[in-house]
């Protein structure tokens, strides 16, 4: 079961204009309480919505939440029956917490208070190559002489098993990675900080529910086992996986960090946003082929702000419907072979790049690997990759009919290596 929300729907709740999170939003996260508990949220406007607390005051039907640390307990149609309970609560008609200011005040947090954890717990960790214009830049960057794309990458989706253990949330800095490069004028590699330190635009969908080992997830059922999506910056160390990735891939390059954004977006929330992708061509194998529209107009942003700058400069703006496979290919085509998944599951999508400057979705492309690099207006300072000190941001929306359903913002800052 599925709850779309009206969007001439209106809340009590004081939503400012422009907030990622109206009452057709209605995320779920999860807050830390500063005493080694967590809080199950949602969020409406600039308040976190205690779920637990609601339970607790006999206002949510939802009794197996009141102890959880997850949403695994209910599942993706028990958190769409959660979700409906509290745009109910919320809408502007109802009175049951509106007139009760007690109540207000105790179950309706500012979200200054808590910081936020990752929205899931999350067991495995998986990273496609999605971004049809990312993949292109990089093969003619690096492969001038032949064809920017791999036979392969139009007949599946491309992806590797990332490390679920440094899938960290948002605000957590990330210190600045070692590994083994070599230098071109060199015979031999040496160890230490990374030198070219990169994000990777992307965005990742949770699983509500796995399948059982050697059995498969078909294409049109693929979309029943998303929970959510929220975004991911899958941090890169180019000049390490320029030594190391060959033959079997990324490794230490890819591994020490993978940020992601507070708040799972229900699939309910994207709903309306639902849009055809690119043309497929040639047109994927059966298992991979689905005739209903799987992508979303959901509009990417990324800053940059360094030490000397008062203010963040964006440095790219793409959308996510340029991504050549959808959340349902991917899924689909992980479980092909049997491969066994879990609730709490993250797949991100690789880098979502745009097909013009100011649209790509990495220092690599938009300094074009080191021969443009990006100017900083406020204080002529130049990047070519990420320095000690800088802030990357990242943030996402789609714009609906007077309302917008947003991401928040996922926000990291580079510290010298350890």
């Amino acid at each position: 079961m599925s709850f779309v929300v009206s969007p001439n729907s209106k809340s009590w709740v004081n939503v400012p204009v422009g907030s990622h999170f109206p009452i057709q939003n209605l995320p779920f996260g999860i807050a830390e309480t500063g005493d080694d508990s967590v809080l199950l949220v949602s969020r409406i406007g600039d308040y976190l919505v205690d779920i637990v607390g609601f339970i607790e005051e006999g206002l949510l039907p939802f009794e197996e939440l009141a102890e959880a640390e997850g949403y695994m307990e209910l599942g993706k149609s028990g958190c769409s029956e959660l979700r409906k309970a509290l745009f109910d609560l919320f809408r502007e008609g109802n009175p049951k917490v509106r007139d009760n200011s007690k109540l207000k005040k105790s179950l309706l947090i500012p979200y200054t208070e808590l910081p936020m954890a990752l929205p899931m717990e999350i067991p495995a960790f998986v990273d496609f190559y999605s971004g049809i214009n990312h993949a292109s830049n990089v093969g003619r960057m690096f492969r001038p002489d032949m064809a920017p794309l791999l036979p392969n990458y139009r007949h599946l989706p491309v992806g590797y098993n990332g490390r679920a253990s440094s899938v960290i949330p948002s605000d957590l800095p990330i210190f600045r990675p070692k590994g083994q490069t070599k230098a071109a004028d060199s015979d031999t590699p040496e160890y230490g900080p990374t030198r070219e330190l990169d994000f990777e635009l992307e965005l990742g969908f949770f699983l509500s529910d796995g399948n059982e080992f050697g059995e498969t997830i078909p294409i049109e059922e693929a979309e029943d086992h998303i929970f959510g999506v929220a975004l991911v910056n899958d941090w890169s160390a180019r000049d390490v996986q320029r030594w190391e990735y060959q033959p079997l891939g990324p490794f230490l390059a890819k591994s020490f960090a993978t940020s992601v954004s507070p708040w799972m977006v229900t699939m309910d929330a994207l709903e309306p946003f639902r849009v055809r992708g690119p043309v497929q061509d040639p047109s994927p194998l059966p298992y991979l082929s689905t005739k209903r529209a799987s992508h979303f107009n959901i509009m990417l942003e990324v800053s940059i702000q360094t030490e000397k700058m008062k203010a963040p400069q964006v440095v790219s703006r793409t959308n996510a419907n340029e991504l050549y496979w959808s959340f349902a290919q991917q899924l689909a085509h992980q479980t092909s072979n049997g491969t066994p998944t879990e609730p709490g599951d993250l797949y991100a999508t690789g880098t979502i790049s745009g097909t013009e400057e100011g649209t790509f979705g990495s220092m690599l492309e938009l300094a074009w690997r080191g021969s443009k690099p990006l100017v900083m207006t406020e204080t002529g300072e130049e990047r070519r990759f990420l320095e000690d000190g800088d802030v990357v941001s990242i943030t996402g929306y789609c714009q609906g009919k007077g309302y917008v359903v947003g991401f928040g913002t996922l926000t990291n800052q580079v510290l010298p290596a350890l």
